[in-house]
């Protein structure tokens, strides 16, 4: 079933699941083995929360949505007070708990202290607790707990991006492949791939051709400053910017990678046609930075980046434009554009058009405003029904290498050189720390006046060089 469906079908689906006992001999035939293992002699399926921020949680309760099946069981974070909401920006088992009482579903929680994990290692004890695991902390850490995930047989949910360098797409590559061989099932947050509008520009691209040959476009992620949480007394220097994140490359990516992920792979996934297994440039160039409005103590990744995407003959040759800029009272821009040699499409939140070269409309859809699921309960929705119905569904290769693609974005605009995708890869260069613990120093450091030092293009090598 596709985000096509209306309401009354969504709503039918999920009455269809409700009505099947996942753990019965007579479903055994048709669900996975690693699920049957997982849960034999019960009728839910126990989930599980890795990274309990606002992003996990949100994640986590449209899991709980898609099934009545479904039960959450036990959740981890680094830190304590993010579990029980005390800590700054709140959220935590009270944020999950409000909202299940919100939508009548408290009974799909059942998660005891002696269930709730913190620490560094803590998401090992949630994934050997869970047949399905919500995975939702830092992106930085996404390969390792997917990886685990796999090789302890649990299906997946995990936030988007799923790396920020090239040891950890190989990382993921290699467990998608693992998780096929095993029947798992995989959704990642890349919930264009689910949502109504970018479903049907698809097929007026690649069913209908309404644009013609594919000669490349343009991509946006221009929007204001994010969150940054002051430091604190007694905190280390990693417990700083693991608690900031979102400010260090090493654990968000930057956020060419963190946010315009989303942009960058409805580019790769439309000029490729490909549904399954998406795209990729073959190389990159660019040129960024940070503006004097970003305090140098916030941490180390830059406001605006500009990068230019080229791609080989498998598809078209086609040249891409990405802007992801961060600056208060700039133009604020979230959207794709396609160019074709007939027509160039254009997509903005709930809203897609095609028109000719001479700016005639051929195509003008807009999602209803109201009767149709969100995306980002669909996607839920279609993890829970691979599950129960055996289907195959594994995310995570387009996703990898849609993340991938803002890597090299980033050590374009760090650098100032050309980017090839080929030598990214097989450099596997890795921005992770060998040695977690929070009395570890990382790699980057602010110096005497706590300000962080930024890549030079031009001075900054490539992780290979």
């Amino acid at each position: 079933m596709s985000p096509d469906n209306s309401k009354k079908a969504n709503d039918a689906r999920r009455a269809f699941l409700q009505t099947i006992p996942v753990a019965s001999a007579a479903a055994s035939s048709v669900l996975g083995s690693e699920l049957c293992a997982n849960v034999a002699g019960s009728d839910r399926i126990k989930v599980g929360l890795i990274g309990a921020g606002g992003r996990g949680c949100g994640a986590l309760v449209n899991n709980l949505m898609a099934s009545d099946r479904a039960t959450f069981v036990a959740v981890a974070d680094v830190f304590a007070d993010k579990l029980d909401g005390t800590g700054p920006r709140g959220s935590g088992l009270p944020t999950v708990r409000k909202q299940l009482e919100k939508y009548g579903r408290s009974q799909q929680m059942d998660v005891p202290q002696s269930r709730v994990f913190s620490g560094l290692e803590a998401y090992k004890q949630v994934v050997d607790e869970s047949d399905l695991v919500c995975i939702a902390a830092p992106p930085g850490f996404r390969p390792m707990h997917f990886e685990y995930a796999v090789s302890r047989g649990k299906h997946v949910f995990m936030e988007k991006p799923v790396c920020v360098d090239a040891r950890g797409f190989n990382q993921v590559i290699e467990s998608a492949a693992q998780a096929d061989a095993k029947g798992l099932k995989v959704v990642v947050g890349l919930q264009r791939h689910y949502e109504d509008v970018y479903l049907k520009a698809f097929d007026k691209v690649h069913k209908d051709g309404l644009l013609g040959d594919l000669l490349g476009g343009q991509c946006y992620w221009n929007s204001g400053r994010p969150w940054v949480i002051e430091r604190k007394e007694g905190w280390s220097e990693m417990e700083y910017q693991l608690r900031n994140w979102y400010h260090f490359a090493w654990l968000s990516g930057d956020h060419n990678v963190e946010q315009h992920v989303h942009n960058i792979d409805v580019m790769n996934w439309f000029l490729s046609g490909d549904k399954q297994q998406g795209g990729h440039p073959v190389s990159a160039q660019g040129s960024g930075g940070r503006g004097v409005n970003v305090p140098p103590e916030t941490g180390q990744i830059f406001d605006h980046h500009f990068v230019e995407y080229r791609y080989d003959g498998s598809m078209s040759n086609a040249i891409v434009n990405s802007q992801a800029r961060q600056a208060t009272g700039a133009w604020r821009h979230i959207g794709e554009e396609i160019i074709g040699t007939e027509a160039r499409l254009v997509m903005h939140g709930a809203r897609s058009f095609i028109e000719d070269r001479n700016g005639e409309i051929l195509w003008n859809y807009r999602k209803p405003r109201s009767g149709m699921a969100s995306p980002y309960q669909i996607e839920h929705d279609e993890l829970h029904r691979a599950i129960v119905d055996d289907i195959p569904k594994n995310d995570a290769i387009y996703s990898a290498r849609s993340s991938l693609t803002g890597v090299l974005g980033r050590l374009a605009t760090y650098t100032g050189q050309v980017v090839e995708w080929d030598k990214a890869v097989k450099s596997n260069f890795n921005l992770m720390p060998e040695d977690l613990s929070l009395d570890r120093n990382p790699d980057a450091m602010p110096d005497a006046d706590g300000s962080y030092a930024l890549p030079i293009p031009g001075k900054t090598e490539l992780p290979w060089a």
